[in-house]
């Protein structure tokens, strides 16, 4: 285990992510089955106590990670992910990622043998974490559980295993002409300037940002802002911070600004992603 450093993460997967608070603790991945898993789906759980980072690694297993109290953000290549309580995410084996963990958060996580899971995902993928799957998985954690009923267990598992509805995921551009854009807005997402000022500051013309973004992302300039700063939302209000301080900690003039913007990202309210918790 690395002890705690400040400033922004980067790392072999591409530019920087998102700024790591004081305190934060840096790992490394645990090993986990390289070759035939003892069984088809391993399960754990554990509490970090502190804020989290895990560095760049693959497993040779599938992956099923979730949360709760708490929020994961995940950053795969060039697209970051944030797995809030209710939702997980699946990484097929071999796929390079690193992670960012609310302090205090339950961590759970799920191997699949990849010669024995039946269930395909064509990448990562965000799963619906229902009460049944969740209650399965945490079956399979524990210890002493007879191979007949871990066999009846695991096959209940590929059963409900499903992706959700909604991805929610950021594509970070990957495009010099913008990349200073997104660090800056990594390292402090309440960062106001807009396209003119930007302009000025790279010698580029607004109309050269614009389509950038839309090249690079799919989302104009002032749509990727709002995204990211959701994506930050989730994880502070995780942690117990009340709107109004998240609203002025991502730079709204007003929570009622902050709530009508997250809602058209999220399509609910904060109010209820902090219940879901």
């Amino acid at each position: 285990m690395i002890e705690h450093e400040s400033g922004m993460v980067k790392d072999e997967v591409g530019p920087a992510t998102w700024r790591r608070d004081p305190g934060t603790v840096v790992r490394r991945a645990l090993p986990v089955p390289a070759g035939e898993a003892p069984h088809a789906i391993v399960a754990e759980s554990e509490v970090q106590g502190a804020a989290t980072d895990w560095l760049p690694h693959a497993h040779p297993m599938h992956e099923l990670v979730w949360v709760r109290g708490g929020t994961l953000t995940s950053r795969i290549g060039n697209r970051i992910v944030t797995v809030p309580a209710g939702s997980g995410l699946w990484l097929p084996a071999g796929v390079v990622h690193g992670g960012r963990l609310t302090a205090g958060a339950e961590l759970h996580d799920a191997f699949f043998d990849p010669g024995r899971t039946p269930v395909a995902f064509p990448g990562p993928t965000s799963i619906t974490m229902t009460p049944l799957l969740e209650s399965l998985l945490l079956r399979l954690a524990r210890a002493g559980l007879d191979a007949g009923a871990r066999q009846r267990t695991e096959a209940v598992v590929f059963d409900v295993l499903e992706a959700a509805e909604r991805q929610f995921a950021l594509e970070l551009p990957g495009d010099p002409r913008i990349d200073v854009i997104a660090e800056a807005l990594l390292e402090d997402p309440a960062d106001d300037r807009g396209l003119q000022e930007w302009a000025v500051h790279l010698g580029v013309s607004e109309r050269t940002i614009t389509r950038a973004f839309r090249e690079a992302t799919g989302l104009s300039f002032a749509q990727w802002r709002q995204a990211l700063r959701v994506h930050e939302a989730m994880a502070l209000l995780s942690t117990g911070a009340d709107v109004r301080e998240v609203s002025e900690r991502l730079g709204y003039s007003q929570p009622s600004t902050f709530i009508a913007a997250f809602r058209r990202v999220m399509q609910v309210t904060p109010g209820r992603i902090t219940k879901a918790g």
